[in-house]
Protein backbone atom coordinates (compact mmCIF):
# COMPACT_ATOMS: atom_id res chain seq x y z
CA UNK A 1 0.00 0.00 0.00
CA UNK A 2 1.30 3.91 -0.32
CA UNK A 3 1.80 4.27 3.27
CA UNK A 4 5.28 5.11 4.04
CA UNK A 5 7.65 3.04 6.36
CA UNK A 6 9.21 5.60 8.60
CA UNK A 7 11.24 5.38 11.74
CA UNK A 8 10.11 7.49 14.14
CA UNK A 9 11.47 11.24 14.40
CA UNK A 10 12.32 13.46 17.37
CA UNK A 11 8.52 13.97 18.11
CA UNK A 12 7.50 10.80 18.05
CA UNK A 13 5.76 9.06 21.90
CA UNK A 14 9.04 8.15 23.38
CA UNK A 15 11.99 9.10 21.36
CA UNK A 16 13.16 6.07 22.21
CA UNK A 17 11.60 2.51 21.41
CA UNK A 18 8.56 1.93 19.44
CA UNK A 19 5.64 0.29 22.12
CA UNK A 20 5.43 -3.08 22.04
CA UNK A 21 3.21 -4.68 19.49
CA UNK A 22 3.12 -1.52 17.32
CA UNK A 23 4.48 -0.85 13.83
CA UNK A 24 4.77 2.78 12.79
CA UNK A 25 3.42 3.13 9.38
CA UNK A 26 3.34 7.03 8.44
CA UNK A 27 4.23 10.09 9.87
CA UNK A 28 2.46 13.38 8.47
CA UNK A 29 4.57 16.68 7.54
CA UNK A 30 3.72 19.52 9.57
CA UNK A 31 0.79 21.51 8.83
CA UNK A 32 -0.98 24.07 10.05
CA UNK A 33 -0.19 25.69 13.72
CA UNK A 34 3.06 23.21 13.38
CA UNK A 35 0.23 20.09 13.60
CA UNK A 36 1.27 17.07 13.05
CA UNK A 37 -0.12 13.23 13.18
CA UNK A 38 1.50 9.59 12.97
CA UNK A 39 -0.08 6.17 12.28
CA UNK A 40 0.60 2.75 13.97
CA UNK A 41 -0.50 -0.56 13.14
CA UNK A 42 -1.48 -2.74 15.85
CA UNK A 43 -0.04 -6.81 15.69
CA UNK A 44 -3.39 -7.37 15.97
CA UNK A 45 -4.51 -5.20 12.62
CA UNK A 46 -5.84 -1.88 14.58
CA UNK A 47 -5.14 1.07 13.27
CA UNK A 48 -3.95 3.71 15.63
CA UNK A 49 -4.60 7.56 14.69
CA UNK A 50 -2.00 9.86 17.31
CA UNK A 51 -2.33 13.48 17.23
CA UNK A 52 0.61 15.25 18.60
CA UNK A 53 -0.03 17.91 21.20
CA UNK A 54 1.57 21.77 22.06
CA UNK A 55 5.14 22.30 20.70
CA UNK A 56 7.50 24.83 21.36
CA UNK A 57 6.52 27.08 18.87
CA UNK A 58 4.69 30.42 18.85
CA UNK A 59 2.31 29.00 16.20
CA UNK A 60 1.49 25.65 18.44
CA UNK A 61 0.58 27.88 21.33
CA UNK A 62 -1.38 30.20 19.02
CA UNK A 63 -3.57 26.92 18.92
CA UNK A 64 -4.64 26.69 22.01
CA UNK A 65 -4.77 30.30 22.74
CA UNK A 66 -7.57 31.01 19.47
CA UNK A 67 -9.96 29.81 21.95
CA UNK A 68 -13.33 31.99 20.66
CA UNK A 69 -16.17 29.66 19.55
CA UNK A 70 -17.44 28.80 16.34
CA UNK A 71 -20.44 26.71 15.24
CA UNK A 72 -20.16 23.07 14.71
CA UNK A 73 -21.13 22.85 11.31
CA UNK A 74 -19.49 25.22 8.85
CA UNK A 75 -16.94 26.45 6.31
CA UNK A 76 -13.14 27.68 7.04
CA UNK A 77 -10.81 29.35 4.47
CA UNK A 78 -7.42 27.95 5.74
CA UNK A 79 -5.87 29.63 2.58
CA UNK A 80 -6.28 30.67 -0.88
CA UNK A 81 -7.41 26.80 -1.99
CA UNK A 82 -8.25 25.12 0.66
CA UNK A 83 -11.63 25.33 2.06
CA UNK A 84 -12.53 23.16 5.08
CA UNK A 85 -16.28 22.14 5.53
CA UNK A 86 -16.97 20.31 8.72
CA UNK A 87 -19.56 19.22 10.75
CA UNK A 88 -18.98 17.80 14.37
CA UNK A 89 -21.96 17.29 16.23
CA UNK A 90 -25.89 17.01 14.97
CA UNK A 91 -27.66 19.55 16.59
CA UNK A 92 -25.62 22.28 14.98
CA UNK A 93 -27.91 25.14 15.79
CA UNK A 94 -26.36 24.72 19.40
CA UNK A 95 -23.47 23.57 19.91
CA UNK A 96 -20.16 25.29 19.59
CA UNK A 97 -16.28 24.10 19.32
CA UNK A 98 -12.76 25.57 19.80
CA UNK A 99 -12.00 27.50 16.35
CA UNK A 100 -8.46 27.43 16.88
CA UNK A 101 -7.98 22.92 17.36
CA UNK A 102 -11.08 22.94 14.36
CA UNK A 103 -8.40 24.60 12.12
CA UNK A 104 -5.69 22.33 13.46
CA UNK A 105 -8.33 19.41 12.40
CA UNK A 106 -8.92 20.97 8.85
CA UNK A 107 -5.22 20.87 7.72
CA UNK A 108 -4.75 17.62 8.97
CA UNK A 109 -7.91 16.22 7.76
CA UNK A 110 -8.03 15.37 4.25
CA UNK A 111 -4.32 13.39 4.96
CA UNK A 112 -5.96 11.56 8.05
CA UNK A 113 -9.15 10.52 6.02
CA UNK A 114 -7.13 9.77 3.11
CA UNK A 115 -5.03 7.23 4.83
CA UNK A 116 -8.35 5.65 6.32
CA UNK A 117 -9.55 5.16 3.08
CA UNK A 118 -6.41 3.64 2.01
CA UNK A 119 -5.85 1.40 5.17
CA UNK A 120 -9.98 0.08 5.06
CA UNK A 121 -9.44 -0.84 1.61
CA UNK A 122 -6.87 -3.15 3.04
CA UNK A 123 -9.22 -4.61 5.36
CA UNK A 124 -8.74 -2.92 8.87
CA UNK A 125 -11.62 -1.26 10.28
CA UNK A 126 -10.83 -0.77 13.17
CA UNK A 127 -8.97 2.66 14.49
CA UNK A 128 -8.27 4.13 17.52
CA UNK A 129 -8.11 7.94 17.69
CA UNK A 130 -5.82 9.49 20.51
CA UNK A 131 -3.67 12.13 21.36
CA UNK A 132 -2.04 14.25 24.38
CA UNK A 133 -2.80 17.57 25.70
CA UNK A 134 -3.75 19.70 22.81
CA UNK A 135 -3.43 16.36 20.75
CA UNK A 136 -6.05 15.22 22.87
CA UNK A 137 -7.78 18.03 22.18
CA UNK A 138 -7.97 17.53 18.51
CA UNK A 139 -8.32 13.70 18.95
CA UNK A 140 -12.11 14.90 20.21
CA UNK A 141 -13.33 17.03 17.31
CA UNK A 142 -11.51 14.51 14.37
CA UNK A 143 -13.43 11.51 16.24
CA UNK A 144 -16.52 13.89 15.76
CA UNK A 145 -15.68 15.11 11.96
CA UNK A 146 -15.53 11.22 10.59
CA UNK A 147 -19.26 10.64 12.28
CA UNK A 148 -20.60 13.13 9.96
CA UNK A 149 -18.74 13.09 7.33
CA UNK A 150 -20.35 11.78 4.26
CA UNK A 151 -19.33 8.89 2.57
CA UNK A 152 -17.20 7.61 4.97
CA UNK A 153 -17.80 2.86 5.45
CA UNK A 154 -20.57 2.47 8.01
CA UNK A 155 -18.69 -0.83 9.75
CA UNK A 156 -15.44 1.41 10.61
CA UNK A 157 -15.05 0.99 14.28
CA UNK A 158 -13.36 3.95 16.32
CA UNK A 159 -12.60 3.85 19.84
CA UNK A 160 -11.08 7.78 21.28
CA UNK A 161 -8.62 8.50 24.24
CA UNK A 162 -8.01 11.75 24.98
CA UNK A 163 -5.33 12.25 27.58
CA UNK A 164 -4.63 15.40 29.53
CA UNK A 165 -7.17 17.01 26.95
CA UNK A 166 -8.85 20.45 27.35
CA UNK A 167 -12.25 20.92 26.88
CA UNK A 168 -13.16 21.06 22.99
CA UNK A 169 -16.52 22.39 22.65
CA UNK A 170 -19.61 23.74 24.95
CA UNK A 171 -22.07 21.46 26.80
CA UNK A 172 -23.77 20.52 23.58
CA UNK A 173 -21.27 19.58 21.74
CA UNK A 174 -20.12 17.50 24.56
CA UNK A 175 -23.66 15.50 24.63
CA UNK A 176 -22.97 14.81 21.02
CA UNK A 177 -19.59 13.71 21.66
CA UNK A 178 -20.65 11.55 24.61
CA UNK A 179 -24.10 10.00 22.45
CA UNK A 180 -21.44 9.29 19.68
CA UNK A 181 -18.99 7.39 21.78
CA UNK A 182 -21.67 5.95 23.93
CA UNK A 183 -21.11 2.43 25.77
CA UNK A 184 -17.13 2.81 26.19
CA UNK A 185 -16.07 4.28 22.66
CA UNK A 186 -15.03 7.78 23.88
CA UNK A 187 -12.84 8.23 26.76
CA UNK A 188 -10.94 11.54 28.89
CA UNK A 189 -7.96 10.37 30.85
CA UNK A 190 -7.44 13.53 33.11
CA UNK A 191 -4.79 13.80 36.55
CA UNK A 192 -6.53 15.17 39.09
CA UNK A 193 -3.68 17.55 39.63
CA UNK A 194 -3.15 18.90 36.30
CA UNK A 195 -4.77 22.39 35.45
CA UNK A 196 -4.78 22.00 31.35
CA UNK A 197 -7.93 19.57 30.88
CA UNK A 198 -9.56 22.66 33.21
CA UNK A 199 -9.31 24.97 30.39
CA UNK A 200 -10.19 26.92 28.18
CA UNK A 201 -11.60 29.24 30.50
CA UNK A 202 -15.63 28.63 30.62
CA UNK A 203 -18.46 31.26 31.02
CA UNK A 204 -22.17 30.68 30.98
CA UNK A 205 -24.69 33.15 30.22
CA UNK A 206 -28.49 32.62 30.07
CA UNK A 207 -28.49 32.54 26.42
CA UNK A 208 -26.29 28.98 26.84
CA UNK A 209 -29.35 27.25 28.37
CA UNK A 210 -31.55 25.46 26.42
CA UNK A 211 -34.53 27.07 24.76
CA UNK A 212 -36.79 25.60 27.20
CA UNK A 213 -35.27 27.55 30.38
CA UNK A 214 -36.96 29.95 33.22
CA UNK A 215 -35.32 32.55 32.17
CA UNK A 216 -37.36 33.22 28.74
CA UNK A 217 -40.42 34.39 31.08
CA UNK A 218 -38.68 36.19 33.50
CA UNK A 219 -39.23 39.72 32.48
CA UNK A 220 -43.14 38.81 31.72
CA UNK A 221 -43.29 37.34 35.32
CA UNK A 222 -41.67 40.47 36.58
CA UNK A 223 -44.26 42.44 35.55
CA UNK A 224 -46.88 41.28 37.57
CA UNK A 225 -45.19 41.75 40.77
CA UNK A 226 -44.75 44.77 42.95
CA UNK A 227 -43.58 47.76 41.73
CA UNK A 228 -40.60 47.64 43.70
CA UNK A 229 -40.17 44.18 43.49
CA UNK A 230 -40.53 44.80 39.55
CA UNK A 231 -37.59 47.17 39.77
CA UNK A 232 -35.64 45.28 41.85
CA UNK A 233 -35.73 42.33 39.97
CA UNK A 234 -35.19 43.86 36.83
CA UNK A 235 -32.24 45.73 38.03
CA UNK A 236 -30.58 42.68 39.71
CA UNK A 237 -31.66 40.36 36.29
CA UNK A 238 -30.20 43.50 33.90
CA UNK A 239 -27.14 43.75 35.71
CA UNK A 240 -26.15 39.94 35.75
CA UNK A 241 -26.76 39.78 32.04
CA UNK A 242 -25.04 42.78 31.06
CA UNK A 243 -21.88 41.21 32.91
CA UNK A 244 -21.54 38.01 31.24
CA UNK A 245 -22.45 39.43 28.18
CA UNK A 246 -19.75 41.97 28.06
CA UNK A 247 -16.98 39.13 28.75
CA UNK A 248 -18.32 36.73 26.42
CA UNK A 249 -17.89 39.85 23.98
CA UNK A 250 -14.51 41.00 25.47
CA UNK A 251 -13.64 36.96 24.80
CA UNK A 252 -14.23 36.58 21.77
CA UNK A 253 -12.07 40.34 21.13
CA UNK A 254 -9.44 38.64 22.72
CA UNK A 255 -9.07 34.97 22.29
CA UNK A 256 -11.07 35.31 18.70
CA UNK A 257 -9.84 38.70 16.86
CA UNK A 258 -6.72 39.18 18.34
CA UNK A 259 -5.30 36.04 18.61
CA UNK A 260 -6.03 35.82 14.89
CA UNK A 261 -4.13 38.85 14.26
CA UNK A 262 -1.04 37.24 15.52
CA UNK A 263 -1.80 33.74 13.68
CA UNK A 264 -2.07 35.66 10.47
CA UNK A 265 0.62 36.47 10.82
CA UNK A 266 2.62 33.26 10.33
CA UNK A 267 -1.04 32.26 7.93
CA UNK A 268 -1.26 34.75 5.79
CA UNK A 269 -4.10 33.21 3.98
CA UNK A 270 -5.87 32.48 6.80
CA UNK A 271 -9.88 33.71 7.20
CA UNK A 272 -11.21 34.74 10.28
CA UNK A 273 -14.38 33.16 10.69
CA UNK A 274 -17.26 34.38 12.52
CA UNK A 275 -17.39 33.98 15.92
CA UNK A 276 -20.03 32.00 18.16
CA UNK A 277 -21.96 34.36 21.17
CA UNK A 278 -20.62 31.96 23.60
CA UNK A 279 -17.75 30.72 26.02
CA UNK A 280 -19.31 27.84 27.49
CA UNK A 281 -16.80 25.34 27.72
CA UNK A 282 -17.69 21.92 28.69
CA UNK A 283 -15.50 18.81 29.20
CA UNK A 284 -16.74 15.60 26.76
CA UNK A 285 -15.84 11.97 27.31
CA UNK A 286 -16.01 8.93 29.51
CA UNK A 287 -13.76 10.40 32.34
CA UNK A 288 -10.95 7.98 33.62
CA UNK A 289 -9.51 9.83 36.52
CA UNK A 290 -6.47 9.40 37.96
CA UNK A 291 -6.61 11.00 41.56
CA UNK A 292 -3.84 12.42 42.79
CA UNK A 293 -3.28 11.73 46.82
CA UNK A 294 -0.79 12.52 48.39
CA UNK A 295 2.01 10.17 48.02
CA UNK A 296 1.53 11.57 44.78
CA UNK A 297 2.02 15.47 45.50
CA UNK A 298 4.74 14.31 48.23
CA UNK A 299 6.39 12.41 45.12
CA UNK A 300 5.53 14.99 42.88
CA UNK A 301 5.85 18.37 44.69
CA UNK A 302 5.14 21.88 43.08
CA UNK A 303 8.36 23.64 43.27
CA UNK A 304 6.31 27.04 42.56
CA UNK A 305 7.85 27.52 38.76
CA UNK A 306 6.76 24.52 37.09
CA UNK A 307 3.22 24.69 36.43
CA UNK A 308 3.10 21.97 34.27
CA UNK A 309 4.89 19.35 36.82
CA UNK A 310 1.12 17.54 36.68
CA UNK A 311 0.71 17.84 33.05
CA UNK A 312 3.79 16.11 31.66
CA UNK A 313 3.32 12.63 30.77
CA UNK A 314 5.44 10.84 33.30
CA UNK A 315 2.95 11.85 35.79
CA UNK A 316 0.23 10.82 34.13
CA UNK A 317 1.83 7.12 33.35
CA UNK A 318 2.67 7.02 37.36
CA UNK A 319 -0.71 7.37 38.41
CA UNK A 320 -2.13 5.27 35.55
CA UNK A 321 0.40 2.65 37.26
CA UNK A 322 -1.24 2.74 40.35
CA UNK A 323 -4.88 3.00 39.21
CA UNK A 324 -4.47 -0.03 36.95
CA UNK A 325 -1.48 -2.07 37.56
CA UNK A 326 -2.11 -4.83 34.79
Amino acid sequence: MGLIQLPMQEDSITNKKYPENYTPLYISPEVGFYNRWFLWKRSDGVAVIQIRGTIGKLESWLANFYSAMIPAKGSLQLNDSTRFDYQLAADTATAFVHVGWTMALGFMAPDIVAHIRELYAEGVKEFIITGYSQGGAIAFLTRSYLEYLPGMPEDIVYKTYCCAAPKPGNLYYAYDFDLITRNGWGYRVVNSADWVPETPLSLQTVKDFNAVNPFINLKNGLKKQKFFVRLYGNMVYNKLTRATDRSVRRFRKYLGGTVYKISSKGLPQLKQPAYAHSNNYMTAGTPIILMADEAYHQKFPFDGENVFVHHMPDKYRYLLKQYYPY
